[in-house]
């Protein structure tokens, strides 16, 4: 099968050789070239993975990452010369695969490539007995982050994806914040205590989106637990 990469970047030098290098081990690449319709040419390209720079004109790669989540969960690799956590955290919130910092070595962001096509499409891709976590007709899909109910679908990222896996997999059982933390980040010491909260907000808005209203109860003190209001 012939992997199509979608490279965001607007630095032509480096997405001529990012080009180059792609299409040397055999895969496709496409650049983008028109800045203010990166969702236009995304629908178009159907790329396989994405490349995604953060400084952007018009809009940075934050907000089409977003943009990208809503329709898509193809993997999504940062590739930026900000070098913050926190620029690397926000990235992984807004739905990123991997963030790499430039300079880079163009090897290793082959490898990364490599890396994300054989987890999705090839060696190590879930081919048959796939996961399936249900409660009363609410079905999560961890590995395609997908959320079904009565025939609506709505895409996930990992980090909402864990966190209803760790909602309806305690349910009716409150679920402790710290533990939260501790599943939907490897260091969770280093993870300001707002972020779980904005991703509890968008899982609500998504429950919303498939008509569960009030899905997710906070419990003051404590944590979050699933209201099973549907």
């Amino acid at each position: 099968m012939n992997y199509t990469i979608f490279i965001i970047e607007d630095d032509t030098s480096i997405s001529r050789l990012l080009k180059e290098h792609i299409e040397k081990y055999g895969l496709s690449a496409s650049v983008a070239e028109n800045f203010e319709s990166i969702m236009e040419q995304f629908h178009l390209i159907k790329p396989h993975l994405v490349l995604l720079d953060v400084n952007l004109p018009k809009f940075d790669g934050f907000y089409w990452c977003r943009r990208i989540r809503e329709t898509s969960k193809v993997p999504i690799l940062f590739i930026s010369a900000r070098e913050s956590g926190l620029d690397q955290v926000r990235a992984l919130e807004n739905g990123a695969d991997d963030y790499i910092t430039k300079p880079f070595s163009y090897e290793v962001v082959m490898a990364k490539i490599n890396s994300q096509i054989r987890r999705v499409f090839g060696d190590y891709a879930h081919a048959a007995g796939e996961r399936v976590i249900e409660l009363d007709g609410l079905q999560l899909y961890p590995e395609r982050l997908e959320l079904v109910f009565q025939g609506k679908t709505a895409v996930l990222t990992k980090k909402e994806a864990i966190l209803l896996e760790s909602l309806i997999q305690t349910y009716p059982r409150v679920v402790n914040r710290n533990y939260l933390l501790e599943q939907m980040w490897d260091h969770a010491d280093f993870v300001e205590e707002n972020t779980l909260n904005v991703n509890v907000t968008r899982l609500r808005k998504k429950l919303q989106d498939l008509a569960i209203e009030h899905g997710i109860e906070t419990v003051r003190g404590l944590g979050y637990k699933l209201n099973k209001s549907w």
